[in-house]
């Protein structure tokens, strides 16, 4: 006669033996079988926006001159930036700051720091949004010749980029249709309703370009546009989808 114990264990068993290790179908209770695939689409467009980082830096003997320097050379730059042709909602005020100026430390004659100060720097940055790029060179010279000092770069980006994505998706589902019907083919499998639909997007942001060139002479006999080059950005679309297998 089997014991307790011995029985439980037997039931137990029994019990795992017949739990189904993958969810059942309703129609014959059996497992899906199942493809998951990946495809991806990729387009490239040229950038036609550019966002330019600038602005003026003032030296003065105490923070009032620095600001009232600072603040005659910003209004000539705003002027000039209105006059090419930029509007206001493209031009935001950055990095304002006034800072005092130090001697260098002397370990032989020490004093305190703020006995040391002798001047004051009033920065203060504007960020402009270029919607014509073939404008972008004349302007930097233009903005330097109204007196600006300073020129943190230039980062370039496409402005509208949703036809561009439904291109780059229509080039994922093309290539996981490929990848599809290619294994359904070479395994003898047929493809039915698709459970699952994922997609993630790459979309670069504005493309930094270092500022190091592209102040223009000040020399007015001499000046020219600075040479910019905007190049081409990519867009993907990876589109993962998992059909259910006949």
């Amino acid at each position: 006669m089997m014991s307790r114990t011995a029985l439980a264990v037997f039931c137990s068993a029994a019990i795992l033996a017949l739990s189904p290790l993958a969810p059942a179908r309703a129609d014959d209770e059996r497992p899906y079988r199942v493809l998951s695939l990946s495809g991806t689409g990729e387009v490239k467009a040229r950038p036609d926006t550019a966002s330019i980082t600038s602005g003026v830096i003032s030296n003065a003997k105490t923070a009032q001159a620095a600001l009232a320097a600072n603040s005659a050379a910003m209004n000539s730059l705003f002027a000039e930036l209105r006059a090419a042709g930029i509007a206001d909602r493209d031009l935001q005020t950055s990095n304002f700051s006034i800072a005092p100026q130090y001697r260098p430390y002397d370990p032989k004659n020490p004093v305190p720091q703020h006995e040391r100060i002798i001047g004051y720097q009033v920065s203060n940055g504007v960020t402009v949004r270029v919607r014509e790029l073939d404008r972008l060179g004349r302007l930097i010279d233009q903005m330097t010749a109204a007196g600006a000092n300073r020129m943190n770069g230039i980062s370039f980006y496409v402005d509208k980029t949703e036809n561009l994505l439904d291109e780059a998706r229509r080039k994922a589902m093309a290539d996981l249709r490929r990848k599809a019907d290619l294994y359904a083919d070479g395994f003898g499998v047929k493809l039915k309703r698709v459970l699952t639909i994922s997609e993630n997007v790459s979309q670069p942001g504005p493309r930094p370009m270092r500022a190091e060139g592209l102040m223009a002479m000040s020399d007015g006999a001499s000046r020219k546009a600075a040479p910019v080059a905007a190049g081409e950005q990519s867009l993907s679309v990876r589109l993962s989808v998992t059909w259910e297998l006949d």
